[in-house]
């Protein structure tokens, strides 16, 4: 067992204002053993040892500094009603093994898990993480346990997340990660995420999370409970938080494929020879608004509500690409059946929205965070009525102005530029567009990543 022993200068006085002595340089503090005790003399080679000896980095005060950490894959978590229809919202002794797809790697990582929309505390019985081959399957002896303060099950309570201890399994840049959790209870409120875009695998009876392959599973489109994975920061590291509604979150792109514009920016950087500076997350949520929360409940809180969540608390978190507003202006006058999104009185300003961006940018800059903003794309033809009208998009127009005009922003990423039909601006061009006219297509979000100049990203 190591010991670092720390010593004040002979001769100092301690320093009134601290409880913690002035500490002597690095090469006179004492590493000492159970059986032997070496002096690091001043600019004396060490005598000759049999045993291993063990550095620590020392700060200020001689304690080991911290591993810090950044995330490399997210999720904005949200709430969703117990559904008897589907597996994944109606969990009672079940196991559900899900992917995720990282941007940067490393030699281990964390998992977050969260319960912060369930109304009681969640007990998970067991996590595993390993290699995935499939949505049901992982690859021989990829298995590692995760744990949580070295147990290998966690309570965690209601409105509240946790964080893993390190899982040593080495990821490389843009790999998949599957992860699978056992809950031995009934579920009442799952915290997840929707359109996840990854089929998820919901198990038999019991705890299948050393299964190498779950059999007899259902599969679902939903995620519950994995909110982020985070790898040891490297020195410049940078996380580019792509935060926004279901156009950041890739909805209509092809599931399993990793079509997001996003992921596709993952894919763009994992060709590159420095990649490994650059992070990316995808905080995007289908129906999510920046000034109003859900209609229902899976499109999540506010952009004001849950911006410090899900984008100024990511650690490492250095720039947001900020996409937003498009449903704040569209959802007034759309039903569902019998539910009204909005008012169709309500339609938002361009001060409205331009006022929520500047609280947006007020609280980044504060923490020292750029913000990068996006225009909004052209939804004329979206196949939701109600949705999109002329003075609808006289709006979205001035807000693009001021996006791209105002300089307000830390930089423009001028999205409607590359979408619209130059012919009809009010509409994306057919090439890029879903079939629902509202979302890009898979072609459409890779024009979206391939038009974002990288030195946006850059610190300086």
């Amino acid at each position: 067992m190591v010991a670092v022993l720390c010593a004040a200068r002979p001769g100092r006085a301690q320093d009134a204002r601290t409880p913690y002595p002035r500490m002597a340089p690095l090469d006179q503090y004492l590493v000492a053993d159970r059986n032997d005790e070496i002096a690091l003399a001043r600019g004396a080679a060490p005598p000759s040892i049999s045993k291993v000896a063990t550095v620590m980095l020392l700060g200020r005060h001689g304690l080991a500094q911290p591993q810090k950490w950044v995330a490399t894959w997210a999720s904005s978590p949200a709430p969703a009603d117990p559904d008897p229809d589907r597996p994944i919202l109606n969990l009672q002794n079940q196991t559900v093994r899900e992917r995720v797809r990282i941007s940067v790697g490393g030699s281990q990582f964390r998992i977050r898990l969260t319960n912060e929309y369930g109304s009681l505390p969640l007990l998970v019985g067991s996590v595993t993480a390993a290699v995935p081959t499939d949505p049901a399957g992982v690859q021989s002896g990829s298995i590692q346990t995760v744990t949580f303060g070295g147990k290998n099950s966690i309570t965690i309570p209601a409105g509240a997340p946790a964080i893993s201890d390190p899982v040593s399994l080495s990821v490389a840049y843009g790999a998949e990660i599957s992860i699978s959790l056992y809950l031995p209870e009934r579920v009442t409120t799952p915290t997840g995420h929707e359109f996840a875009l990854k089929r998820a695998i919901v198990s038999p009876p019991g705890d299948h999370t050393h299964d190498e392959k779950i059999q007899g599973g259902t599969e679902d489109s939903r995620s519950v409970f994995v909110s982020a994975v985070l790898v040891p920061a490297q020195p410049s590291q940078r996380l580019v938080v792509a935060f926004g509604d279901s156009i950041t979150e890739g909805y209509r792109s092809t599931i399993d494929a990793n079509r997001s514009y996003p992921a596709d920016l993952v894919s763009r950087l994992a060709k590159m020879p420095d990649n490994s500076k650059l992070a990316v997350v995808n905080e995007g949520i289908g129906g999510n608004r920046l000034l109003g929360d859900w209609v229902i409940p899976w499109m999540g809180s506010s952009a004001l509500a849950r911006f410090d969540r899900d984008a100024l608390a990511l650690p490492g978190v250095t720039h947001i690409v900020l996409l937003q507003g498009a449903n704040d202006l569209g959802f007034p006058g759309v039903k569902m059946g019998q539910l009204l999104f909005a008012d169709p009185a309500h339609i938002p300003t361009a001060d409205d929205l331009i006022g929520a961006y500047r609280q947006l940018i007020a609280r980044a800059h504060a923490r020292g965070i750029k913000v990068i903003g996006a225009t909004m794309l052209p939804l004329e033809g979206f196949d939701v009525p109600g949705f999109w009208s002329d003075a609808k998009d006289a709006v979205r127009q001035e807000v693009n102005k001021w996006i791209r005009h105002s300089g307000e922003f830390d930089g423009v990423i001028d999205f409607d530029a590359v979408l619209r039909d130059p012919d009809h601006p009010s509409k994306v061009l057919d090439r890029f567009a879903s079939k629902d006219h509202g979302h890009p297509n898979d072609a459409g979000y890779q024009a979206m990543a391939d038009a974002i100049n990288l030195a946006l990203f850059d610190t300086n």
